[in-house]
């Protein structure tokens, strides 16, 4: 996706790796049967954003692909405001299924039965048939949070990052135990996703040397993979 006033679009080089904690594969249909039965039990703030920034899911949930978003460039005083980041997602045609702010709040944006518009044009290691489509497999959620001196240097000055207050930059804990329940309750609803780094991946292991997030700052271990 092309948008110029949030993160997950930075140009810059991500970090990357896998590891694999594999899981009994099940069929398709008993997979779908699973989540049209099993309720999302994290506890989310609704927060749809309008339905043309989404379309109707036709293909198997398998992935979970992490962002990471901010509102830096208009307001480096205070760029982790919910509704800025929503009015950017509208201002450029974008979108994400959930949203996770500073202090853990999960923000659901589009329903996990829509295909979100947060992936972009790519290609994903032994998965061919993704190429430029993996919105169609997948599960977005952006983290607000800010990256390293250089993977922001695209989009803000060197002094404008300097003069950020050290609490802006990375991920909190708060965000890491939200993502962490957001993400058993996905794994344990769409049985088609593993909990490895074939499933669970960056922007930038998708969107290669287009994207950076969510950054050298995420700390994967801290969701029990390894980057």
């Amino acid at each position: 996706m092309v948008i110029v006033l949030a993160f997950f679009v930075l140009s810059s080089f991500g970090c990357r790796n896998a590891s694999h904690t594999e899981k009994p594969a099940v069929s398709e249909s008993v997979s779908r049967t699973l989540e049209a039965t099993q309720p999302n039990t994290v506890e989310t703030v609704p927060m749809l954003l309008p339905h043309n920034l989404s379309e109707t899911r036709t293909e198997k949930i398998t992935h979970v692909v992490l962002h990471f978003s901010s509102s830096v460039v208009r307001k480096p005083e205070q760029p982790f405001l919910v509704e800025d980041i929503i009015d950017i997602f509208k201002d450029y045609q974008v979108s994400a299924h959930y949203l996770i702010a500073r202090d853990g709040q999960i923000y659901q944006l589009v329903s996990e039965d829509r295909v979100a518009y947060h992936a972009g044009k790519g290609s994903l290691d032994g998965y061919p048939e993704y190429a430029d489509r993996l919105n169609q497999y997948s599960i977005g959620i952006e983290m607000l949070a800010i990256g390293t001196k250089d993977e922001m240097s695209t989009l803000i000055h060197g002094d404008v990052y300097d003069s950020l207050p050290d609490g802006y930059i990375g991920y909190t804990q708060a965000q890491y135990i939200a993502l962490n329940k957001l993400l058993d309750s996905l794994l344990t609803r769409h049985l088609d996703i593993k909990k490895d780094k074939n499933h669970i991946i960056g922007h930038d292991e998708y969107a290669k040397n287009r994207k950076t997030d969510p950054g050298c700052l995420f700390d994967w271990s801290k969701i029990g993979l390894q980057r």
